[in-house]
């Protein structure tokens, strides 16, 4: 009974290591001005794309460019590596797991070789959006450099 007014919440932890900034920031419109959903980006600084969360991987793109995770709640996640990045065919990423795998926060899911993207004039800039809007309450990112912990999630 007492745990019946208890916030539930879910953490995001960066998928890369490097700054976390606002997703407002991102110089890509349809995340900037969140078409895709809320969230948060990273301007990395290695090339080890991991989950954000725990979950199964949904979905990884063909170009291995961006990969979806969803929880066992059913939020849901996309991380998008770099911007235009699909058009680089997939030179430059390497899958490490497959769709249907379940992950927990920490996994290694993409490798990316963030040289090649910068020698393509691409982005390296990797938006995080929460495409499941409805679940969520609201938001709280931690920005800045070396924060594991990128936001809170507080579900509806």
């Amino acid at each position: 009974m007492f745990g019946l007014f208890k916030k539930k919440t879910l953490s995001l932890m960066a998928p890369m290591s490097g700054e976390i900034i606002d997703i407002s920031k991102v110089p890509d419109a349809v995340f900037s001005q969140k078409m895709v959903g809320d969230g948060f980006a990273i301007n990395p600084s290695n090339g080890l794309v991991m989950a954000p969360c725990s979950g199964t991987i949904a979905q990884v793109f063909p170009t291995n460019h961006a990969f979806g995770i969803v929880t066992d709640d059913g939020f849901e996640v996309l991380v998008h590596i770099g911007i235009d990045t699909v058009e680089l065919s997939g030179e430059g990423f390497t899958r490490v797991l497959e769709p249907g795998t379940k992950v927990q926060a920490g996994d290694t899911i993409i490798q990316v070789d963030l040289d090649v993207l910068r020698n393509h004039d691409k982005s390296t800039i990797t938006p995080v959006v929460i495409t499941t809007p409805d679940k969520v309450k609201s938001m709280d990112v931690n920005l800045g450099l070396g924060n594991k912990e990128a936001a809170i999630i507080t579900l509806n």
